[in-house]
């Protein structure tokens, strides 16, 4: 198809997390002729009806979207979609009951795997259509570690040096256990003594059993990572202990913490990658970060003081796997000393890169942004409305989107939704025009694109981007 008046939607929903790479794939639509609108997935999602036709780039296809894919495919958008979850994901058969949705996915026109365990993974989904073409091509949050890409981050990383000084970084991701909202968890606390505790909004698609154990383990290392931080700073005088807790995480734990400490700071600012290019070693337990400082070749150590093999080789065996692996206190100092030393860089072995090969493609050669715009080149975004039927289809978009945002409204009124305000705000603050248009600007001159793009704001949390 001609791209000249081609527009792509990208939602957002965790802004630290998803915008910066979303920014670079905007910036290469672009050239290609598309006009991109980025920003609040809730919003854009809530505004669908004020969109001309086109191709919408979902993060998810959970039973949670399909009712905004009916009606987004019933105003004559296109969707597309990967998976923010598919790079380290769970075991398939609760991989599939907890992030892939039979009758969602039929409206989804191309996947968007970000390797060929991704691909495999879905084709053993039995729902999935036949005839649905998924693209191994990789994902623009990898993209940002590519060190052609990742200099975007240079300053930010310069101020963290300055700010912070020689610092360990330890990441967590326990929201499953102590997630935003306690509703959001696993389970929800147990208001009597002897009932059943129920399930959290963590739990959607598991199986109780399965649930269980995962919360135990969680709830197991979780308890480990609390005494570990304090340990750190004794073990460690010189360096000061960064706490960077998972998006949806309460954070409420860690600055109790630091509040007993000299040295420990807590914070979720930023993108991750300028505090991998900060710090001296990474510190977490079968977090994507290990994935993430693995490619950008930061040691990294995943600590397991406690073992649930099931869980452990199910869910988390990429990122403990591209780590150095300790299993005790006493083995984690020993082995982040030598780190410090400068005695032993990244976990690098040939089976460690054949494992991260067959996870994610586009490590090198033409980025994955560049991949998937090359795909959605090919896609017919049919404009036009029969005559006569301009005033029959306004009312039917309007119509329609009230009906969603009445849905989504009542959404926001039950316990562990995602779609609370304060939550909301929380993973995607409001952001000035002048900051978009100060990241669009690194961003063309990293990709040696000297055009000037246009950056309008629609919204204090949407914008719109084009040549």
């Amino acid at each position: 198809m001609s791209t000249a008046n081609a527009l792509l939607l990208i939602p957002v929903e965790n802004q630290v997390r998803e915008l910066d790479p979303k920014l670079l794939l905007a910036c290469i639509a672009a050239r290609h002729g598309f006009a991109s609108i980025i920003g609040s997935r809730r919003e854009m999602e809530l505004s669908i009806d004020s969109f001309p036709r086109a191709i919408y780039l979902s993060k998810s296809m959970t039973i949670r979207s399909l009712l905004f894919f009916r009606i987004a495919h019933r105003l004559g958008h296109k969707i597309v979609a990967w998976d923010e979850e598919a790079l380290v994901h769970l075991p398939p058969e609760t991989y599939f009951s907890r992030r892939l949705n039979a009758l969602s996915i039929k409206y989804v026109s191309r996947l968007f795997a970000w390797g060929q365990d991704n691909v495999e993974l879905w084709r053993q989904y039995p729902h999935l259509p036949a005839d649905t073409p998924i693209h191994a091509i990789g994902n623009p949050r990898s993209d940002m570690l590519r060190s052609e890409i990742r200099t975007f981050y240079q300053k930010d990383a310069e101020a963290l040096r300055n700010t912070h000084g020689n610092f360990i970084l330890v990441n967590t991701n326990f929201n499953h256990v102590n997630a935003f909202g306690p509703d959001m968890n696993l389970f929800r606390p147990v208001k009597k003594p002897g009932r059943k505790a129920r399930f959290g909004r963590s739990a959607r698609g598991m199986g109780r059993e399965y649930a269980s154990g995962l919360a135990g383990h969680k709830q197991a290392v979780f308890g480990y990572f609390k005494k570990l931080i304090p340990e750190l700073e004794q073990a460690f005088p010189d360096y000061r202990i960064v706490v960077r807790p998972h998006p949806t995480e309460n954070h409420e734990v860690y600055q109790r913490i630091a509040a007993n400490c000299q040295r420990v700071q807590v914070t979720n600012e930023g993108n991750i990658v300028p505090w991998l290019m900060a710090t001296r070693a990474l510190i977490h337990n079968g977090c994507t970060t290990g994935v993430e400082a693995y490619l950008m070749g930061v040691p990294a150590i995943s600590y397991r003081a406690i073992i649930n093999a099931d869980i452990d080789d199910g869910f988390y065996r990429l990122p403990n796997r591209l780590s150095h692996e300790c299993f005790g206190f006493g083995e984690l100092q020993a082995t982040l000393q030598k780190i410090l030393d400068g005695d032993l860089g990244v976990a690098n072995t040939c089976e460690r890169q054949t494992l991260i090969n067959r996870y994610l493609s586009a490590q090198d050669g033409p980025l994955a942004c560049e991949r998937l715009i090359d795909v959605l080149k090919d896609m017919k975004v049919n404009q036009a409305v029969a005559s006569g039927q301009a005033g029959f289809r306004q009312l039917e978009r309007w119509l329609l989107a009230k009906g969603l945002q009445v849905a989504r409204r009542f959404k926001s009124s039950l316990p562990g939704t995602h779609n609370r305000p304060e939550f909301q705000h929380h993973r995607y603050p409001e952001i000035p025009v002048k900051d978009i248009r100060t990241r669009i600007a690194r961003l063309q001159g990293l990709l040696g694109d000297n055009r000037d793009l246009t950056v309008e704001q629609l919204s204090d949390v949407s914008f719109r981007i084009s040549a």
